[in-house]
């Protein structure tokens, strides 16, 4: 066994040492340097970029405090504007009690004045509610009338319309229309809550039923000839306007 150890020892030997692996050649079979363009090759870390090389700045920041990269605008810079300068609900919705009072008094007023910059207004806050009330109050004398009420009511409304165009300059919305007609019907409701304690079937009906009627068709004109300046045509709109009141008349009466 011995032998076979010196032999494998001695079949072995030459002139090649593990030193020439480092030596590096070209192409030509010439060695060239172990550096090569400033870079040294045999080095044994791993390859790092250029930009990695430099130098790190410190984190000043805290432990789980990391700095904020991003300011949150406030709600006030986002929308642009304070919420305690935005119009409340009911403006926004287009409900102002102060302009709906001073319409129910210019009603309830027919010598007062009528405001134009108010009454040009589509407001069906008041007619709506007025609606509700003269049908609730026909209701308690025992007519059950409501289909009839905003049945009228539309083809009233639709027919003022046509007609107010024509006979305006300016012409006129249907919003504003039934807005009028609406307000102006407040008198009709107090008419239909004599209906339930009294008849209005004799004298006495008949001339409240008119003084009602004209009240109702006098305030609705004024309105529209203030709002549309219609000076001197107010008897010719209060006529179709009586026509109206005098059909809400009949179902308060009958």
């Amino acid at each position: 066994m011995s032998g076979f150890d010196s032999f494998s020892t001695e079949f072995f030997q030459t002139s090649y040492s593990i030193d020439d692996q480092a030596q590096h050649y070209d192409y030509g079979g010439r060695p060239y340097g172990r550096q090569y363009g400033g870079y040294e090759y045999s080095q044994q870390s791993g390859f790092v970029p250029p930009d990695m090389m430099q130098q790190q700045q410190p984190y000043t920041g805290q432990i789980y405090q990391p700095t904020q990269a991003y300011t949150p605008t406030s709600a006030q810079s986002f929308y642009g504007s304070n919420f305690e300068d935005e119009p409340p609900l009911l403006e926004e919705l287009g409900i102002n009690f102060d302009h709906i009072w001073q319409k129910t008094l210019t009603v309830l007023h027919p010598l007062k004045v009528a405001d134009g910059s108010i009454m040009n207004e589509t407001d069906l806050a008041g007619p709506m509610v007025f609606c509700l009330a003269f049908g609730a109050t026909l209701l308690l004398a025992g007519k059950i009338q409501f289909g009839y009420v905003y049945g009228i009511s539309a083809i009233g409304c639709l027919g003022m319309f046509c007609l107010l165009n024509l006979m305006s300059m300016t012409g006129v919305s249907f919003g504003c229309v039934a807005s009028v007609l609406g307000y102006c019907l407040l008198p009709m409701i107090l008419l239909s809550s004599f209906a339930i304690v009294f008849s209005l079937q004799g004298m006495t009906g008949i001339i409240l039923t008119a003084g009602i009627i004209g009240w109702c068709s006098f305030s609705a004109s004024k309105i529209f000839i203030s709002a549309l300046a219609m000076e001197g045509q107010q008897l010719l709109v209060a006529y179709p306007c009586a026509l109206l009141y005098g059909v809400f008349a009949l179902i308060s009466v009958f």
